[in-house]
């Protein structure tokens, strides 16, 4: 057991306070949210263990709470957990409970103090706060040997300096008399100086130094006695918040001044401070204590200060009276009232375990009236359902708030109507309550106001108006009180009279046109709400429906008169009655038996752009005995057999503009002529045309030239060129601050660069360039800046391709043709020479222009290698190249870099040597060459060969050779590998089972599986039978095959399921098939016996039976 200390070992209250105060029972706060079991004070000898002990209920935890260990105000035990401190938690699954522990281990004096246990969960919060007071130990007999005391008694651990208790009793039972005097070592210790402590400890024999300083610094210290103070403030104090503190000091000398100081500034005077004068007690005392009055004060008299520190206990805000439950309907004002202990205090208020929003603009107002706090919900809604908390420092009241719907009171129901088509439409109810929205459906779907539907809520009224109801306004209206399950409910029905839409038919004078021998159907439109009875006449005969050639039909929308062969008696006038319950409607068609007019001639296409064309055609020869009304324009792409009606209402004129074709795509049109009886035969199609359009504007244009008469330029083609292409340029120039165009190349030029020239030296010209296509031409590209007419000379320079460079080599027989530009203004003059001799032109073609130069062979020969020298000149400047070419025949060349080593001499040759790859036996070709390229002649055609250099230097040829990796293969010409034929195998066979199928027996009500084997090609079709007749879509039979193996599985078998089985494959080489018996044994399957409620040793008899019988 703990003994818990009395009030004057915990705080002291000051010497001046009354006693009346100090027997004045303290308000205990209240059992918190939290804990359970909260952590008492207690008191404990040094040396001794004590145990506070937590406890947290789990029951409405999600988690497990944060617990934290403080001593004082501040210092947080968890960081000071070690061999005197330890922290424990532990959790009881059966009554849910959390436990915390702190254990103090061998209590040493400084342990002594307040400390303070915190639990936090989400937003919940509980401390509680307790004691420890330290006992000191009786002081032992002054016999006991100081020295053998500071012995060490466990060298290196955490306890070395530390007394040896059961040594010294020990060394107390076994002493031995000394004849030496007893030398008080603390004595010396206490007047020696430090820097003798070592001498002092060698001198008596102490070897842990250490631990004696240590003893030394802990041992209690003589106060001197005070020259100002009879007695000094306490270290500390302790008031509840609002009470009064006395600090009393009392002086040797009372004439000494006295000042107090709060944090170190000085006090003075207040009706908070009040200073008291009794003999030589100087009295402080502090009037309704708070927060702020937590601190550090001193008392100076004279040059002495003592200080002490106050500290102001808060008590938790209790509530006192809880909020209620409440309930009540929408749009009422709710008030939660709370009152609590103490006035100013903050309260938290909370629904659903989240606080309440308490802004300007949130629903929920806070107000608080002294003790009382209320939270007010002005307008109520649904929404405000919930359980709603209020949380003080030392309690949580909760109560749950429900808001209901006001029960709905129908005044007036919704009324069914019959509209006339075209009316306008009112619906309306009178509901209560009045502020209540609702919404309307009609047959289920949600109606949504707009320009023709209008829906009102005013007060308790629910209108919805059509100014003009439409037939899709029929149908069952519902309207929908938000909130509410209950509906109201009304049939709108919209009526029409009967009327005939032959207007819709376009007939002239109501007269039907039709061929002789032809089928004729009049589909006359009608409309009416209901729909009506029609009945058709001629003269007085009725024509009715089950009439075989002549008939009448009616439909929803529309009647129809049907002739399905006309003949020339049917001619007159008919008579169509039109009947419902809005009215009456009678119209008449007269009927001419006539004919379909010709087709019109083929169209013409006379205009094309890039999107569209313009179309004429003219009338047919024969309308058919009846006025052309107009025509049908059909479109299709030339590759395309679907033909595209363009036209839906007629054209009455004889030409059209179609639109909205794709660029660059053939087209085809036709025409259908239409007069009173129908649609002619299409048109023969016209001749095909593309649209296309013009490009757009050439880009990049530049000046390439001038000379003094001429000026050429270059640019690039459109960006955009389209379907109809680039035909050519059209270059154009004028005088430089004139507008007259002049065009210089009078037929288009496919180039893009042109020169124009016969222009006057010195003067400036504007130069435009036009793209030209089928379209036509495209918007100009001008020059920038314009041109002055007048020639700059350029240097030549031969611009040698990077493959001419090296030596250009060809076959015998093979065409040469290259190109080598040059630059040099004016035109350069160029030459060729081979060999220092000029090039005869029967046997070399050279062609210049202002750019390049271009030497062409058509058929190489060997006498045409050799080296080719080109010479530009311009004025006074030339420019040479030199360009080697090589003309092979039946040769190979071979071409080889010189040895990284080359023995320290020069290399003075090479050695080329041939193998045929069939016998590999090496030929010299030619020593001592000293270039690193060569063509090997000579070579056999159809054979192979490979190849290999020696290098030579003055010492002799090199040790290893270089071969080629590759062989070189002569090959012939005209040769042709003819591949042999071989014909593919027939793997084609007639079905032929491998595995037939076994006589099976089966168990009633478990599953049975029949499998068998076949191969065929092709893949045959398999038939399984049951007693001769083919299973088919029988729910009980499975079947499967794959890669040939056929099963049939027979789900839950009875015993009539037995019998013979077949399966039969089928291809078209023949046919094969395997049969079987299966015999189903036991006559209740374990489900039926079940549902039969069979008990169960008696099923496991009867299926053990079975069992054995089967193996019998």
């Amino acid at each position: 057991s703990i003994d818990l200390p009395s009030k004057k070992h915990l705080w002291s209250l000051g010497d001046g306070q009354p006693p009346e105060d100090v027997d004045k029972p303290v308000d205990n706060p209240p059992l918190s949210t939290l804990l359970i079991e909260r952590p008492q004070s207690g008191t404990v000898a040094v040396g001794g263990d004590i145990t506070f002990v937590a406890k947290v209920e789990a029951k409405d935890l999600l988690r497990k709470p944060t617990v934290k260990w403080f001593k004082g105000k501040w210092m947080d035990l968890a960081s000071k957990t070690g061999k005197h401190l330890q922290l424990k938690e532990s959790f009881e699954r059966a009554t849910k409970i959390h436990t915390f522990e702190m254990h103090i281990i061998k209590a040493k004096e400084n342990y002594a103090g307040n400390y303070r246990c915190e639990v936090n969960y989400k937003d919940k919060f509980d401390s509680c706060s307790f004691d420890l007071e330290i006992k000191e130990e009786e002081k032992g007999q002054h016999s006991i040997d100081i020295r053998s005391a500071f012995k060490r008694s466990s060298e290196g651990q955490e306890d070395a300096g530390e007394l040896d208790f059961s040594g010294l009793l020990k060394h107390r039972e076994h002493k031995q008399q000394d004849d030496a005097p007893e030398v008080d070592v603390w004595e010396i210790l206490k007047s020696a100086r430090p820097d003798e402590y070592e001498k002092i400890a060698f001198t008596y024999g102490i070897t842990d130094l250490r631990g004696l300083l240590k003893r030394l610094k802990k041992a209690p210290k003589e106060e001197k006695k005070s020259a100002a103070f009879a007695k000094r403030l306490d270290p500390t104090y302790q008031v509840d918040k609002g009470g009064k503190i006395r600090l009393v000091v009392e002086l040797a000398d009372p004439t000494v001044d006295l000042k107090w100081y709060k944090n170190g500034q000085e006090i003075r005077p207040t009706p908070k401070f009040i200073f008291e004068h009794k003999g030589t007690q100087r009295i402080m005392v502090i009037n309704n204590c708070s927060s702020n009055d937590d601190a550090a004060y001193s008392v100076v008299a004279g040059e002495e200060k003592c200080t002490t520190e106050l500290f102001v206990k808060e008590l938790p805000i209790t509530i006192v009276k809880g909020i209620e439950p409440v309930k009540t309907t929408v749009n009422e004002r709710i008030e939660l009232e709370c009152e609590v202990s103490e006035e100013g205090a903050h309260v938290k208020w909370l629904k659903n375990g989240v606080e309440v929003p308490t802004g300007v603009r949130s629903r929920y107002r806070v107000k608080s009236e002294g003790t009382k706090h209320y939270l007010v919900i002005d307008d109520a809604s649904r929404e405000d359902t919930g359980t709603f908390s209020v949380m003080a420092t030392g309690g949580v009241s909760e109560a749950h708030v429900q808001v209901d719907l006001k029960p709905l009171k129908v005044y007036q129901d919704l009324q069914d109507v019959t509209v006339m088509l075209g009316q306008p439409l009112k619906l309306h109810c009178d509901i209560y309550p009045g502020n209540v929205p609702g919404r309307w459906y009609r047959n289920g779907q949600l109606i949504q106001p707009s320009d023709r539907i209008n829906i009102i809520h005013r007060n308790k009224v629910h209108r919805l108006e059509i100014e003009t109801s439409s037939l899709h306004d029929a149908g069952d209206y519902t309207f929908v009180p938000e909130g509410y399950s209950q509906s109201l409910s009304a049939k709108v029905q919209i009526i029409d009279p009967p009327k005939v839409h032959l207007e819709s038919l376009n007939l002239p004078d109501n007269t039907v046109t039709v061929v002789a021998g032809n089928k004729l159907r009049l589909e006359v439109p009608i409309s009416g709400e209901p729909a009506p009875r029609v009945v058709w006449m001629k003269g007085e005969r009725v024509i009715l429906d089950s009439g075989h050639r002549v008939r009448a039909e009616t439909y929803v929308d529309q009647t129809s008169l049907t002739i399905e062969v006309t003949e020339r008696e049917d001619t007159g006038n008919y008579k169509m009655v039109l009947q419902n319950e809005a009215g009456e409607a009678t119209a008449s068609v007269k009927i001419k038996v006539v004919d379909i007019p010709d087709p019109p001639e083929a169209p013409l296409v006379p205009e094309v752009g890039g999107d569209w064309c313009s179309m004429t055609w003219e009338p047919p020869k024969y309308d058919g005995g009846s006025p052309i009304l107009g025509y049908f324009i059909e479109r299709k792409k030339k590759q395309s057999s679907r033909w595209m009606r363009l036209n839906f209402d007629l054209i009455k004129e004889t030409s059209f503009e179609p639109k909205k074709m794709i660029e660059g795509v053939p087209y085809e049109v036709r025409i259908f002529a239409v007069n009173a009886i129908g649609v002619s035969k299409p048109s023969e199609p016209s001749k095909a045309f593309t649209p296309l359009a013009v490009t757009s504007e050439p880009t990049m244009l530049v000046v390439d030239d001038v000379t003094d008469t001429a000026v050429t330029v270059k640019w690039r083609p459109p960006e955009t060129i389209g379907a109809a292409g680039l035909d050519g340029y059209l270059v154009e120039y004028c005088i430089e601050g004139s507008n007259d165009w002049k065009v210089s190349n009078k037929e288009i030029t496919e180039k893009t660069k042109y020169t124009i020239t016969g222009l006057t030296p010195e003067s400036k010209i504007l130069v435009r360039v036009r793209a030209i296509n089928k379209a036509g031409a495209s918007a100009p590209r001008t020059l920038q800046h314009a041109v002055l007419v007048k020639e700059v000379v350029e240097p030549p320079k031969i611009r040698v391709p990077r493959h001419l460079k090296q030596t250009y080599t060809r076959k015998v027989g093979e065409a040469v043709n290259l190109v080598v530009p040059f630059q040099g203004k004016p035109r350069p003059k160029v030459t060729w020479m081979k060999e220092g001799q000029p090039i005869e032109p029967s046997h070399v073609s050279i062609r210049n222009t202002d750019c390049d130069s271009i030497i062409f062979i058509r058929k190489a020969e060997r006498n045409h290698s050799g080296k080719y020298e080109m010479t530009v000149q311009v004025e006074n400047h030339v420019d040479t190249a030199i360009i080697d070419i090589q003309i092979v025949g039946k040769n190979v060349a071979l071409v080889w870099t010189p040895p990284k080593d080359n023995g320290n001499a020069p290399i003075t040759g090479y050695t080329i040597q041939k193998a045929d790859k069939k016998t590999m036996e090496w030929f010299t070709c030619i020593e001592h060459y000293h270039r690193t390229c060569i063509t090997i002649t000579d070579l056999v055609v159809g054979n192979e060969y490979y190849f290999r250099i020696f290098s030579e230097n003055m010492c002799g040829l090199s040790e290893n050779a270089t071969q080629t990796k590759k062989s070189a293969l002569i090959a012939k010409e005209g040769l042709q590998v003819k591949i042999p034929e071989y014909s593919d195998h027939d793997f084609k066979e007639p079905p032929k089972f491998t595995q037939p199928l076994i006589n099976t027996f089966a168990i009633a009500g478990y599953n049975a599986t029949l499998n068998c084997s076949v191969r065929a090609n092709p893949r045959p079709k398999v038939i399984w039978m049951k007693n001769k007749m083919a299973i088919i879509d029988d729910p009980r039979y499975r079947m499967f095959s794959n890669q040939g193996v056929c099963t049939l599985e027979i789900r839950k078998p009875s015993p009539y399921d037995g019998g013979l089985y077949t399966c039969k494959a089928i291809n078209d080489l023949g046919e094969a098939q395997v049969d079987c018996k299966l015999e189903i044994k036991g006559g209740f399957t374990f489900y039926e016996l079940m549902q039969r409620g069979v008990p169960l040793h008696l099923i496991d008899q009867y299926m053990n039976e079975s069992k054995i019988v089967e193996e019998k």
